[in-house]
């Protein structure tokens, strides 16, 4: 049995972004709740070397937007990195949301041997096939982002469970 590329796509971004937009509501709730700047939480990372909470929501929806578009060979919108609310992480999820679900499943039709070239031109150049670029590097960096996302919050003390983290299935 096979699967599309669109089936081990879309759906999947579009789940987790679902739940990645319940855990900021929830984050700003917490903080709301416990008197806490959402500041403090906007800006919080696990290690001082590692991004910031904010830019993790950021590089998670670049992912799914990026990943969606290249396998539809579609245009990736580019969108500007300056969410500094739990609101605008939101606003930003939902419109990525929007984006990934008005991309029509026939686009990704044939996209399992497309040429996806990250970084063309520079030394950094990196060559896949489609269905490798979604296997082994879209998704895994995507959740890679969700994850640590969940993580700081997590580790902040917002109430959260693999519930929250896996959305509606």
């Amino acid at each position: 049995m096979s699967i599309s590329l669109y089936a081990a796509s879309v759906p999947v971004f579009k789940q987790m972004l679902g739940s990645l937009n319940d855990i900021l509501a929830k984050a700003e709730a917490h903080a709301t709740a416990k008197n806490i700047d959402p500041l403090v939480l906007l800006q919080s990372r696990l290690f001082p070397d590692m991004f910031a909470l904010s830019k993790q929501v950021q590089i998670a929806s670049d992912f799914a937007k990026g990943v969606s578009a290249r396998l539809a060979n579609v245009e990736v919108p580019a969108y500007e990195d300056t969410e500094q609310t739990f609101a605008e992480l939101q606003a930003r999820v939902a419109k990525t949301l929007a984006f990934v679900s008005s991309i029509e499943p026939s686009l990704f039709e044939g996209g399992e041997t497309r040429e996806i070239v990250l970084r063309p031109g520079t030394p950094k150049e990196k060559k896949f096939t489609g269905q490798a670029y979604l296997l082994s590097y879209g998704l895994p960096q995507f959740f890679f982002h969700v994850t640590t996302t969940y993580d700081i919050l997590r580790s902040n003390g917002v109430e959260l469970g693999k519930k929250d983290y896996m959305g509606a299935v």
